[in-house]
């Protein structure tokens, strides 16, 4: 058996949690969790109402303590896929902060109020009880349903504790790291990664509640020694930190820099770079997969990839025919499929689903990659909506808007394909210009298009070019580009 946080059952006196001004230590936070994991002992299910709040945190450890499955719900979530969760996961209560205004389909459960306020000096945590074995599920993070309904995907105690262990060996993560970040709890990156991560090692969180530049730069002033973030985020930080030295100071002290959940542009890693003297080192996941791969913090700058395989983790590419790719050429393009102790158990309800999820005992991830000679992998888009065929070149998007990003004119890009009667798929762009007061008169379509042929080659040209003024983006930042087809 794994025990999962192993220094809430040592309870020192050491600051664990931090949200805004409310902070607990590791003797305190086991002391509040400890009752509340009583509570809801041999519940078969909780609903965790995911705000960015010490109690929702406070909620998920004391699920975990309890050995009972968490489902975190994003407290933005739309009426009729919260209606769906509840009925697939049938939850038999829901945690809350006694304050927290519940929709109604949580607002029918039982009820458990989570109290998140520091104990009195010198109270005691109980006895904890004895974890579950390694198997048993921790977690039931719902996708995005970008392909229908979402589904429930089941992860056990031993894929956390997993991939936790081999970031810690890729990104030497100690106790004495302080992780800063304001990523929401209810996924993978910011729940797992950004609040049990630090409670595995020993170290402690500092939530800033609301992304802010002001806020992260006097996080890492401080104590801070990491920041975890999605794109959106560094582009605000290169931004700022061009024009504001103390925050450019504020993110070199940092000991890492970590980017997840979508791609870094390049051109975000250079500007980072340029204003900080830090690289952002990037990392590769899923929720079904948690962490697979990762630049390591003691390895080579290796920036526009996301590094090599995590220890523990196997990771190939496939062909179209299901062959596997042995080349490392920086050119070969192929399905990324992932074997090891960080998988899921299964997606809830949907035998399946899990059955077509998986190559005998590889999980097809659906995404495209290249690994090059270094063994790096470089994704270049998901199998589904970013790898065109396009007079019979197979062509990642990912690679058509880094060429587009790296233009001074502009500020976003998405590349998608098109049904072309000659071609069989055309490249379409989706661009956001730059504005503000240094940039110049917007790039034409013809200038973009250019552009792109001349850094890589002329078939990966944009046939069609569509100007916004933004992106549709999801909550963690990721463009939706079924949207832009729609």
């Amino acid at each position: 058996m794994n025990v999962l946080f192993p220094a809430l059952r040592d309870a020192p006196s050491a600051p664990a949690l931090r949200f805004g001004d409310r902070a607990l230590s590791y003797r305190q936070l086991a002391a509040v969790a400890g009752p509340l994991a009583d509570r809801i002992g041999g519940a078969s299910r909780v609903a965790l109402w995911a705000t960015p709040t010490l109690e929702a945190a406070v909620g998920a450890v004391a699920a975990l303590l309890a050995g009972v499955p968490a489902v975190p719900v994003n407290p933005k979530i739309g009426e009729s896929e919260l209606a769906h969760i509840v009925a697939d996961s049938a939850p038999s209560l829901v945690l809350a902060a006694p304050d927290a205004v519940l929709p109604d389909a949580l607002a029918a459960l039982p009820r458990v109020a989570v109290v998140a306020d520091a104990p009195p000096e010198g109270a005691q945590p109980p006895p904890f009880p004895a974890e579950p074995g390694d198997e048993a599920p921790a977690l039931i993070v719902y996708t995005s349903g970008t392909t229908g309904p979402p589904k429930g995907v089941v992860l056990p105690r031993r894929a956390i504790a997993r991939t936790l262990d081999a970031l810690a060996d890729a990104w030497r993560w100690t106790s004495g790291d302080v992780l800063v970040h304001g990523l929401p709890l209810f996924h993978v990156h910011g729940l797992i990664l950004g609040i049990l991560g630090p409670l595995r090692r020993g170290g402690s969180v500092h939530h800033l509640g609301r992304f802010t530049t002001e806020a992260v730069a006097r996080e890492l002033s401080a104590d801070g020694t990491m920041l975890f973030g999605v794109p959106t985020m560094y582009h605000r930080l290169a931004t700022e930190a061009e024009r504001d030295p103390a925050l450019a100071k504020a993110l070199a002290r940092a000991r890492l820099l970590v980017s997840g959940s979508a791609a870094l542009p390049l051109t975000v890693q250079e500007r980072i770079a340029a204003a900080a003297g830090r690289r952002v080192i990037e990392r590769y996941g899923m929720t079904e997969t948690l962490m697979n791969t990762s630049v390591r913090a003691d390895g080579p700058d290796a920036a526009g990839t996301v590094g090599v395989p995590l220890p523990g983790v196997s990771v190939r590419l496939v062909d179209e025919a299901g062959r596997v790719v042995e080349a490392s050429d920086g050119e070969t393009v192929g399905e990324i499929q992932v074997h090891g102790p960080n998988l899921f158990t299964a997606y809830l309800n949907r035998p399946d689903a899990t059955a077509a999820a998986f190559d005998g005992e590889w999980f097809r991830t659906g995404d495209m990659a290249l690994r090059d000679t270094t063994g790096n992998y470089r994704i270049v888009g998901r199998k589904a909506t970013d790898l065109i065929k396009s007079g019979g070149y197979k062509i990642g998007a990912g690679e058509i808007e880094n060429a587009l990003l790296a233009h001074p004119g502009v500020a976003e890009a998405a590349v998608t394909g098109a049904p072309d009667e000659d071609l069989g798929e055309r490249i379409v762009a989706w661009i956001v210009a730059e504005t503000g007061p240094d940039a110049g008169p917007p790039p034409t379509a013809e200038q973009l298009a250019d552009h792109v042929a001349s850094q890589l080659a002329p078939h990966k040209r944009p046939r069609t070019i569509h100007f916004l003024d933004a992106l549709p983006r999801n909550d963690m930042g990721k463009i939706l580009k079924r949207a832009l087809r729609a």
